[in-house]
């Protein structure tokens, strides 16, 4: 029996894992509500009350990132302190850590997957606050890895899919940019990798590597993968049109590009994820944005 600590429950990964939980399997998903990560004593006394085989995989983060960029204070609290002191007290404890971390920690610029060890320079505050949460998991001395990931749908809360089969049902046609590129990743894939990352961790096999990336494969634009989405909806695809990014400004800059590579993945001897338009048709066929999500 392998426990799981998920700290942000409540989002698209903690649900994700929470529904991976089996006889073999006990997912502690708390939600922000009923684990407040920034509170140190909270925190310490979670970690402090597992027993067993136990692994903590931290989904816990302030993910709005146009947001962060006036509630910087908020976004660091949560994104690079609230990692600092889980790390701590899972050192403390000798539990290991998995840190979920992003592709905004690179500036974007690339023309080929970024490997675990690829220059980073965030353009945006949310990514330098999720920097900074890498750089205190992994000085911490806690038994820590950080996995990367990207692009992140599923059935439940807010995102790109659930976005896009709303806006079908409205409008005759939009315009999605064709500018940024990266890899779509249906949240219950993820959450199978890093299920898989924690049992080889308990067991002592966790990878050399303490950089991971994780997504599905392949790559895509927005507008791809927006028009896949509208062909899993039975729509015609031709409605959707491609833009700049320059013609819809957001607030916090987006990455150009944020492939990842699985190499170290690979190499640490995980289950690579499976192409990305098998995903969005699985989850499609799983009934993931029509009766509760997944």
């Amino acid at each position: 029996m392998l426990t799981l600590l998920v700290p942000g429950g409540g989002g698209q990964l903690g649900r994700s894992l929470a529904a991976l939980s089996s006889p073999e399997l006990t997912v502690l998903a708390p939600t922000s509500a009923e684990l407040d990560v920034t509170s140190a004593g909270a925190v310490i006394a979670a970690v402090s009350a597992l027993s067993g085989p136990a692994v903590v995989v931290n989904a816990a983060a302030y993910t709005a990132v146009d947001a962060a960029e006036t509630d910087q204070a908020r976004a660091f609290a949560v994104n690079a302190d609230a990692p600092r002191v889980l790390a701590a007290a899972c050192s403390s404890r000798g539990v290991p850590l998995v840190h979920v971390s992003t592709d905004y920690v690179f500036p974007g610029d690339a023309d080929r997957p970024y490997e675990v060890d690829s220059p980073v320079g965030p353009k945006s505050v949310y990514g330098l606050t999720k920097l900074a949460g890498e750089e205190a998991v992994l000085g911490s001395g806690a038994r820590a890895w950080v996995v990367r990931t990207a692009w992140i749908y599923s059935g439940f809360g807010s995102n790109f899919v659930k976005t896009m089969a709303r806006l079908e049902g409205e409008r005759d046609k939009l315009a999605v940019v064709d500018d940024q590129r990266g890899a779509p990743t249906w949240a219950a894939d993820l959450a199978g990798g890093l299920v898989e990352l924690a049992r080889a961790i308990a067991a002592g096999k966790g990878p050399r590597s303490r950089v991971l990336h994780c997504t599905n494969a392949g790559e895509v634009t927005w507008f791809g993968f927006a028009r896949a989405v509208f062909e899993q909806l039975g729509a015609d695809p031709a409605r959707v049109s491609a833009c700049t990014s320059a013609e819809y400004p957001r607030p916090a800059e987006r990455p150009a590009y944020s492939v990842l590579s699985d190499a170290a993945w690979r190499a640490g001897g995980l289950t690579p994820l499976r192409p990305w338009e098998a995903a969005l048709a699985a989850a499609f066929a799983a009934g993931a944005f029509t009766d509760g999500g997944s």
